[in-house]
């Protein structure tokens, strides 16, 4: 009777302590957890498909954007893809307003994107920044982190205007 007490006690002591630390020595789980948990991850890393919502993190006016149409793939948008999107949010003043339809690039992605030397590249948000038809980015700055793969998609210019280049 004690012994199974102990045991139940050790159980949720381990339960707790996994809560609380990420990669500690209390942080043992099952494996039956582990795929749990990993196939909700993988659930929600997805590709950039219509009615996605998008952050936008460029100064053009926008704060939040709603995926209409992937321009290439079947599936979706990834990393430096083009896609058409409706506003939805905007500042007052800003250069787009709410409910326009313009074309953005997409510089954020919760989906991984493997690199050719073998790591992977993933963020915690999709984000996009508004461009015209031409190509040129509507803002002039762009917030946050940006990849280096919209080099190999010819968005130099997002590039340039990006604070960190990852």
């Amino acid at each position: 009777m004690a012994a199974s007490n102990s045991s139940k006690l050790f159980s949720v002591g381990r339960s707790i302590l996994g809560g609380l630390c990420n990669n500690s020595i209390g942080s043992i789980r099952s494996s039956s957890e582990m795929v749990q948990v990993d196939f909700l991850s993988q659930q929600q890393r997805t590709f950039i498909q219509m009615r996605t919502s998008l952050k936008v993190v460029d100064n053009s006016g926008a704060k939040k954007v709603m995926c209409i149409q992937a321009l290439k793939g079947r599936k979706g948008a990834r990393l430096g893809d083009k896609v058409v999107v409706s506003v939805k949010e905007a500042h007052s003043g800003g250069k787009v307003k709410k409910g326009e339809v313009h074309y953005g690039v997409v510089v954020r992605a919760a989906m991984q994107r493997g690199r050719c030397d073998g790591s992977e590249v993933k963020f915690d948000d999709n984000a996009v920044v508004l461009i015209n038809k031409q190509g040129e980015p509507i803002g002039t700055r762009v917030f946050g982190p940006v990849p280096h793969e919209l080099r190999k998609k010819k968005h130099l210019k997002i590039l340039s205007l990006a604070e960190h280049i990852v």
